[in-house]
């Protein structure tokens, strides 16, 4: 096992950064109000603009990206099937059921503790799927996203019956669609938890990597199976949680951004984390850019373009040839 050891930059990681820094000024500057670097210079409003508004949403939009690309990462190693995420898991309708549940048991609560309640739903949901995929023929690795579909379909359903019985259908479709448009500061700060949660799974890379391995090999090789099942199932949930309670749910950013990273540069958790992050950001930012200018001046939500370009992307990870290195 690798010793933990600070990053080196390189000439790759430095022209990520650069374009991840690229994507986040235009973030700041597109969209209805004009706040071009010549206003900067002579009206104050536009800089209060930028930090209440542009800022923040450019910030969730990061942070949810990150997050849900590292969570599909590690979700993909503790199921050990590539075609999962947590769309494909029922971790994003639980939390939305979880955070329905909590608006009617408890309507007055803050939003840490509905994001709690959505967090321990998440979990619930999340080990249920993995309790039943882990029973599936592993020789068919597409019945795994297949039956998370069906079951996420399942509990998003019930959930929005529910939602429908209370007169609150139009909150729960904010919790499953991603949107960044109502960020704004003092409403995304959750999101760094997320930041946590993604330095945790670096932490535990190395363990989650042998934990892909599966159940026998890992146990043969000194690893506590159990407990670092129950470790990525908490990093999984958070994530997700705090997504859904912020932002809503956003498809494919944990599904295609691991596949993305893995295929280039292995499946070593400890190398595909903070890539894998990058990569999620960066997909979420371009996303929600699109949704902004493709109609402007009104706004498409971001979760309906990652819908139609994580599919593609998706389409050509299944099907192109594999990127060899």
């Amino acid at each position: 096992m690798t010793a933990l050891a600070a990053p080196r930059l390189s000439r790759p990681g430095l022209a990520a950064g650069a374009a991840l820094v690229l994507l986040a000024t235009l973030s700041l500057l597109v969209g209805v109000i004009d706040v071009s670097p010549a206003r900067l210079m002579r009206d104050p409003e536009a800089w209060e603009l930028i930090f209440a508004s542009r800022l923040p949403r450019t910030l969730a939009a990061i942070l949810a990206g990150a997050g849900l690309g590292v969570a599909g990462l590690v979700m993909q190693a503790l199921s050990r099937n590539r075609f999962v995420e947590s769309t494909t898991a029922g971790t994003d309708q639980s939390a939305a059921a979880g955070v329905l549940l909590m608006t009617i048991l408890f309507p007055a609560a803050a939003l840490p503790v509905k994001t709690l309640g959505a967090a321990a739903a998440a979990l619930a949901g999340t080990s249920v799927f993995l309790a039943i995929a882990q029973r599936l023929p592993p020789s068919q690795p597409y019945l795994v996203p297949l039956f998370g579909l069906i079951y996420g379909s399942v509990i998003g359903s019930a959930a929005l019956f529910v939602a429908w019985q209370t007169d609150l259908v139009q909150y729960f479709a904010v919790w499953t669609r991603g949107e960044f448009s109502g960020v704004l500061r003092g409403r995304y700060e959750l999101l760094w938890i997320s930041a946590v949660m993604v330095g945790v799974a670096w932490w535990a890379a190395d363990r989650l990597t042998i934990l892909s391995l599966g159940r026998d090999v890992s146990t043969g090789l000194g690893l506590d199976y159990a407990a670092m099942m129950r470790l990525g199932l908490v990093i999984v949930s958070v994530i997700s949680a705090l997504t859904v309670v912020v932002v809503g749910a956003v498809p494919f950013v944990g599904l295609v951004a691991p596949n993305l990273v893995t295929r280039l540069i292995g499946d070593d958790l400890r190398h595909a984390a903070p890539w894998t992050a990058f990569v999620g950001a960066s997909l979420t930012l371009v996303c929600d850019l699109i949704g902004r200018v493709i109609r402007f001046p009104y706004e498409i939500p971001v979760g309906v373009v990652m819908g139609v370009v994580g599919a593609l992307l998706f389409l050509w990870l299944l099907f192109g040839r594999r990127a060899r290195g």
